[in-house]
């Protein structure tokens, strides 16, 4: 039996007695829903739509898709008046409330809290995620990620990762979710993603990933993180779709090659490992559960059921909805999930409930007025303070820097985005953010051209490709140029398994063939391993944010106008020699 009085629940009795309440009054798919966690997939409200999909799915919890702050309020609290049981309404807010609106505000990403000294940026990155998670409804975040970064080929986990060191990712966790409890005190963090990413370079929304280190390995760095975290009253574990070999094997001395599962269908690692010998007593969820790590690994009438029967209490998201609940309702019936299993999964679910006093209206539909705060000054300031204590100078081995405008203001810009995939593509916002504020810091901009930007500018046309192959005399270039910056936006998500900089056409104008003939500065805006592509650069910035405060600092700091503050791990240089030159 699950013991809500003990850590991390602590319920009274009015409180146990409201679990064990509302369970009686269940029937079995009421009961089944509850093990739920469903994405609305389409914006917007419709009153009569929620009534009926709460109808069907009895649902425990919510995530939801699109919308602007006033429209996803309305959304979750509408959700909230007709479900028959609170919902727990999670938040994704990696990097701030920009995680959950797109008028939230940035903060910092872990890579950059992990490079400032100290933990107040990733304090006031968890304050800032909880305060603008809590205005729009939202009483559970999925965060911290504590994984340790120890892979610089891994980019799903790069800029999500405190560092490689676990006793900083604990600091940093341990800031981030004392931040989220000042700005709300009924909101539960969740780590993710046990048993950890970090270590390979596969991407779980690609393949299935696997945590290759031995078991004291990992007990030194992941083992150390969780541990410390359970024992601090952590109140949910996210699970990646990560297998755990070497753990898998002492746990189940003979197990085969082909029987070892990803952690969200491995009984070894979440009942015996989590639950019982790491103690950990709170809600146990999977990640989102149409990623192939998953997948591809399991029939989904297995994977369902299996999941739950291996420990988890909940399940991120549903391909269809009643097929999903048929597939754990079809398990019930034939007893392979057991009632003492469901039951168990029940309090757990039900006792977070009432952990964040949801059965409490005032709480779970919070004040329409708290939309307010959502990028307020306050935390725009937030974020100005992170862009200038942790901006890092990763090298300056020629001595470039400063550059000051008033003796070297002629700058050749290179600006290497993300490639597009979609026709709507009309130019990088970014971009534009860059040159506007070199010239504001008294720079004049020569722009190299961009092969997509030319295709929009110009039309599609074989020119477009001509004019991208053509190179000034360098003669002429260097008369014409003080010096060149190559700022490099590029981040991807659950398309490829390694991300890297990639420009815009082959034989292209933008690749550093000017790196000898004037100064040449490198400065990211988003990952900080960038110099596995262009190590021939001696100069190179990581400014970790592609938003106007962090492009501000990063050159106030490249003009001398403000010091680097920000400090670098190992990876950035990505196991070469050539990339410290």
């Amino acid at each position: 039996m699950v013991d809500l009085r003990a850590k991390p629940f602590y319920l009274n009795e009015n409180q146990f007695q409201w679990v064990e309440d509302t369970i009686a009054g269940m029937t079995l798919d009421e009961k089944l829903g509850q093990l739920f966690v469903l994405l609305k997939a389409t914006p917007g409200v419709n009153e009569d739509d929620i009534k009926t999909s709460l109808s069907v799915s009895h649902q425990g919890g919510l995530r939801w898709q699109g919308g602007d702050k006033e429209t996803v309020y309305l959304q979750n609290t509408t959700f909230q008046r007709h479900s028959k049981i609170p919902l727990l309404i999670a938040a994704n807010c990696d990097d701030g409330g920009n995680g959950c609106l797109p008028e939230g505000t940035f903060v910092a990403t872990a890579a950059e809290c992990g490079a400032g000294e100290g933990t107040e940026n990733a304090y006031h990155l968890g304050l800032v995620a909880g305060r603008e998670a809590s205005a729009i409804g939202c009483n559970w975040m999925f965060n911290p990620v504590v994984d340790v970064y120890r892979n610089w080929r891994n980019t799903i986990v790069n800029t999500r990762s405190f560092s490689s060191d676990p006793d900083k990712v604990i600091a940093n966790a341990r800031a981030y979710m004392r931040g989220i409890k000042d700005a709300n005190i009924n909101m539960a963090c969740t780590a993710k993603h046990f048993p950890g990413d970090g270590v390979e370079e596969l991407d779980q929304h690609l393949a299935l990933g696997v945590n290759t280190l031995s078991v004291d390995e990992w007990e030194a760095s992941f083992g150390k993180v969780y541990r410390t975290l359970i024992n601090e009253g952590l109140e949910a574990v996210m699970v990646g779709h990560i297998a755990l070999p070497e753990m898998s094997r002492k746990l189940c001395p003979g197990i085969q090659d082909s029987e070892i599962k990803p952690a969200t269908l491995a009984p070894e690692l979440l009942t015996d490992l989590l639950r019982e010998d790491m103690s950990f007593n709170g809600v146990i969820i999977t990640d989102a559960s149409h990623m192939v790590g998953m997948t591809a690994i399991s029939r989904r009438q297995d994977a369902v059921p299996g999941a739950i029967i291996a420990g988890c209490d909940m399940f991120l998201f549903a391909n269809d909805v009643e097929e999903d609940i048929g597939f754990l309702r079809n398990a019930y019936n034939s007893g392979a999930l057991t009632e003492e299993r469901l039951s168990d999964a029940l309090h757990r679910v039900l006792g977070l409930k009432a952990h964040l006093h949801l059965y409490e209206e005032s709480v779970r539909i919070p004040d329409r007025t708290l939309l307010d705060q959502v990028g307020c000054e306050e935390h725009q300031s937030y974020c100005a303070q992170a862009a200038d204590s942790c901006i890092t100078l990763v090298k300056d081995t020629r001595n470039y820097l400063p550059i000051c405008p008033e003796e070297k203001k002629r700058v050749y810009l290179v600006y290497v985005g993300s490639t597009p995939t979609t026709k709507g593509y009309t130019g990088d916002p970014v971009k534009q953010v860059v040159i506007e504020e070199l010239k504001q810091a008294g720079f004049e901009v020569d722009v190299c051209p961009s092969y997509h930007d030319l295709e929009v500018e110009n039309g599609v046309s074989p020119m477009n490709f001509v004019k991208m192959l053509n190179h000034d005399k360098r003669t002429d270039f260097i008369a014409n140029h003080d010096f060149a910056l190559v700022v490099i936006n590029v981040k991807g998500y659950a398309q490829e398994n390694w991300v890297r900089v990639r420009w815009s056409c082959n034989h292209s104008c933008e690749l550093p063939w000017y790196n000898e003939e004037i100064p040449t500065i490198g400065m990211s805006l988003n990952y900080t391993n960038h110099l596995i592509d262009v190590p021939q650069l001696h100069t190179f910035i990581n400014a970790y944010g592609p938003n106007r405060s962090h492009i501000r600092a990063a050159i106030e700091k490249l003009t001398g106008k403000s010091k680097f503050k920000g400090t670098s791990e190992d990876s950035v240089f990505c196991g070469r020699w050539d990339t410290r030159l």
